[in-house]
């Protein structure tokens, strides 16, 4: 949810500037279907990242390497695009691995800022008792 919210503010702003050699429409369109499959991908990831935490005495991860997932799921997303099984993106028309990496770094850290930021703030009952409040 965050990589779309977040992800889709950081797209209006940033997409403009990438050097994607598309017109204007087409930017967008390429900017949001990325985001989307980030987060069908990041959905996919969290049942894995889920399943390997249950072996983890504490049951979450430390903050990092929540920060370094950035690179395996960057890369699953980049694979997928080249592999040309995302839909709406045809052959990679106008999409180059700069514009794909600035897009993504860009919104990995806006989602993962806010993430371990305001919304430990807004959600401090998350820290204790596993979210509950009795």
């Amino acid at each position: 949810m965050f990589t779309l919210v977040l992800g889709g503010l950081v797209a209006l702003v940033v997409t403009p500037f990438l050097p994607l050699g598309v017109g204007f429409g087409a930017k967008y369109r390429i900017a949001y279907t990325v985001i989307v499959t980030v987060a069908v991908v990041g959905v996919l990831w969290e049942l894995l990242y889920h399943l390997l935490m249950q072996w983890r005495w504490e049951k979450d991860w430390p903050t990092l390497f929540g920060l370094l997932t950035f690179l395996n799921e960057g890369l699953l997303v980049w694979a997928l695009l080249l592999a040309g099984v995302v839909p709406g993106i045809d052959g990679l028309t106008g999409l180059q691995s700069l514009s794909y990496w600035i897009l993504f770094i860009l919104v990995w850290m806006a989602v993962w800022v806010f993430a371990n930021g305001p919304m430990r703030v807004f959600s401090i009952h998350w820290r204790f008792r596993g979210g509950r409040f009795v």
